[in-house]
């Protein structure tokens, strides 16, 4: 039976989701204390990567486990074993055919910067002492929106057949003393979200104009583009699917 687990973690202690040789992911952590508990080796499939140091307000993966799980008392099961900064939030009976990674319609990312130092925000939100104008940003982030190539925002050495991503949505807004960058769209290319908040910020301290950061978008050139931004302040922080895969609030 096919189940779909909802995860959150703080990635500050991780390189990333993905399991890797020489460094210790969040899959396999998971995939450990899910082998230990159900007394089998089981592997599992994310809804996507995060890069190293990323955090995750929502991922899904899915396993294949030969018996009914009650959802309740395993939650509590897992929980107790996965480390302090890894946390199953709800399971999912799926059907056979459903996949976290493949069925997945749209991912959201978010992005925080604090313009204030603040020692309690120290690896959850990136310290960016420059003053910005936020409404610029949003004219900028708004050229985004669309099925667009974003060759210009990916990391170069990358294994994607295309950069073609399809952008819902992507603005700034505040939070409190935060400045939080909101995006979504139906694919993220590697690197993608933390080069476009880099150029955006660029945008916002005057550095480059909502028409040359135009130009960059169109020229697919990622050493046009701006810095990569720290991993800290980036969150993945939703993963949607049809309704008849897994019903969703």
């Amino acid at each position: 039976m096919r189940y779909f687990f909802e995860i959150s973690y703080n990635g500050k202690n991780y390189h990333g989701w993905q399991n890797q040789k020489n460094a210790v992911g969040v899959q396999e952590v998971v995939e450990g204390c899910l082998s230990k508990v159900f007394r089998t080796t089981l592997e599992i499939v994310g809804s996507g990567r995060t890069d190293t140091g990323v955090h995750c307000a929502q991922q899904y993966f899915h396993v294949d486990i030969d018996q009914e799980l009650d959802a309740r008392s395993w939650l509590i099961k897992l929980n107790s074993i996965l480390p302090q900064d890894i946390a199953i939030r709800t399971i999912h009976k799926v059907s056979d055919q459903a996949h976290a990674r493949y069925d997945a319609i749209e991912r959201s990312y978010e992005y925080k910067v604090t313009p204030v130092k603040n020692p309690l925000l120290i690896g959850q939100a990136y310290y960016f002492f420059k003053p910005v104008n936020v409404a610029t940003m949003n004219k900028a982030a708004a050229l985004l929106v669309g099925e667009k190539d974003f060759e210009c925002f990916s990391k170069v050495k990358t294994d994607v057949n295309h950069f073609i991503c399809d952008i819902k949505k992507a603005n700034w807004h505040h939070s409190g003393e935060l400045l939080v960058f909101n995006i979504t769209a139906n694919r993220f290319l590697r690197g993608m979200v933390r080069a476009i908040v880099g150029t955006l910020l660029d945008v916002g301290t005057e550095k480059i104009s909502v028409a040359e950061f135009e130009k960059i978008l169109a020229g697919k050139d990622r050493k046009k583009a701006g810095m990569n931004v720290p991993p800290e302040g980036l969150y993945l922080s939703r993963v949607v699917y049809p309704k008849n895969i897994l019903k969703q609030p």
